[in-house]
């Protein structure tokens, strides 16, 4: 075989590249659909990496223990409600007069009996107008007296006199009058000297006249009218004495009954009145202390009108308060309010406490349990779990709560059994689970979440 014979053959078997080109490249439409695709699968990816770094992180709460609460009670439970401790009798001692504070007498938190001083006022003028209407009384019990004993001996033997005396000057003017008429007659003496005559005769009868009369009332003594009118100024002066002495009084103000000093709002040197306390800064007060007797204390409640029904008379009760949840104190509904509440559609009852001692204070919260039958054996009641109100949520009326369960928040629907300062006692919890208080309003059943403070 010659040599241009082995070079065409070879030519025969080079690839013709350029032809191949031509003929295998892909159409337009598939172009479109190659770079679409790879598009595509860069915009998952971007997407991918942003959840990742962005969203996919599950949210961080914070969670609080549910305590779960019982207690050994005689009898059922039928209902639970809440209240505050109040005194029975809470008095608030004013002041009858308006006086300035002299001194003291008692601090908050004080035990005082019935009559000690609690505060003192200045009373210089008080016992001034006192000795004043005192001493108009005895000068009208004087003048009285006078009345009613009449005239002394004394007076009456003047009075005698006087009219002795009387009659002997009328006696000798009476001479002198009947000579002179003889003389007139005779004309030796002028008709002036008989004139003057017969004017003292006449004045000399009358003066006896006088004194006869006088004489005779002395004898007889004042009139009735008289006294009664002496009697009436009698009990008019010892009336305003009687007053003045009650305001003297009243700058002592006294315990009015036996108890604990509540409140003191009154300080040396301040302006007392006989109204209560003013409501501008400063101003006069009326109001000294409160105070109550803290053996005779009440679980104050609202009972709600639906509930009502399972109560009786004198129904029996345990009390509790969130200050002190390990003790009970026995109670026993001593009061039901005659009318209902309408804007809050409850009926105020008041709950007797047996058996108070000194760590119940007013105003605490208290928690009321009401018995249904004491004969019963003692039982464990399992009554709920206690959790803060930041874990309770509410949607269309339904409350439920979030607990934290092997990483993700679980939903529980739950009751409010009863409300309370920090929290509530609801049903549908056992007590020990981790509930959740602080978390995005977003978060749902079943969403992944992390725990405050754990890795």
């Amino acid at each position: 075989m010659s040599i241009n014979t082995k070079h065409q053959e070879l030519e025969g078997l080079r690839i013709d590249r350029s032809a191949m080109a031509d003929s295998g490249s892909p159409a337009p439409w598939a172009k479109m659909y190659i770079v679409g695709g790879v598009a595509i699968v860069v915009l998952l990816g971007i997407a991918a990496l942003a959840y990742r770094f962005l969203g996919a992180s599950a949210p961080e709460v914070e969670t609080v223990r549910a305590t779960a609460e019982g207690g050994n009670i005689a009898g059922s439970v039928v209902l639970t409600a809440t209240g505050y401790v109040v005194p029975h009798h809470k008095i608030n001692v004013n002041s009858k007069v308006t006086g300035r504070v002299k001194s003291i007498g008692v601090e908050k938190g004080d035990k005082v009996k019935e009559g000690q001083v609690l505060v003192k006022l200045e009373d210089d003028e008080f016992r001034a107008q006192y000795s004043q209407a005192r001493g108009s009384a005895d000068a009208a019990r004087a003048f009285l007296d006078e009345l009613q004993h009449g005239s002394r001996p004394e007076e009456i033997a003047q009075a005698q006199h006087n009219l002795d005396e009387a009659r002997a000057t009328l006696a000798n003017d009476k001479l002198t009058l009947d000579r002179d008429r003889e003389l007139f007659s005779q004309g030796v003496v002028s008709k002036q000297v008989l004139d003057d005559a017969t004017a003292r005769n006449e004045s000399d009868q009358q003066r006896v006249n006088s004194l006869e009369k006088g004489l005779q009332l002395s004898k007889i003594g004042p009139r009735v009218e008289e006294i009664a009118r002496a009697k009436g100024q009698l009990a008019q002066a010892e009336g305003q004495a009687a007053y003045a002495k009650s305001l003297l009084d009243a700058t002592v103000i006294r315990a009015p009954v036996s108890g604990t000093i509540l409140e003191r709002t009154a300080e040396k040197g301040e302006l007392i009145t006989a109204q209560f306390a003013s409501s501008a800064e400063g101003g006069p007060q009326g109001s000294v202390v409160s105070l109550a007797d803290l053996n005779d204390i009440q679980a104050d409640l609202d009972v709600a009108q639906d509930d009502f029904a399972k109560l009786t008379p004198r129904q029996k009760a345990v009390v509790t308060v969130d200050a002190f949840p390990d003790l009970k104190w026995d109670g026993v509904i001593a009061e039901v309010s005659p009318e209902a509440n309408r804007q809050k559609a409850t009926i105020e009852v008041k709950v007797q406490i047996l058996n108070p001692d000194a760590h119940l204070r007013p105003e605490m919260n208290t928690t009321v349990r009401f018995i249904a039958d004491e004969n019963k054996n003692t039982s464990q009641q399992a009554l709920g779990a206690f959790v803060p109100s930041s874990a309770i949520r509410d949607t269309d009326g339904k409350k439920f709560v979030f607990i934290a369960f092997q990483g993700k928040a679980m939903k529980r629907d739950v009751k409010v059994l009863s409300q309370r300062s920090a929290g509530a006692l609801v049903s549908g919890l056992n007590g020990g689970e981790d509930v959740i208080t602080t978390a995005p309003e977003s978060l749902k059943d079943g969403d992944k979440i992390k725990i405050k403070g754990q890795s």
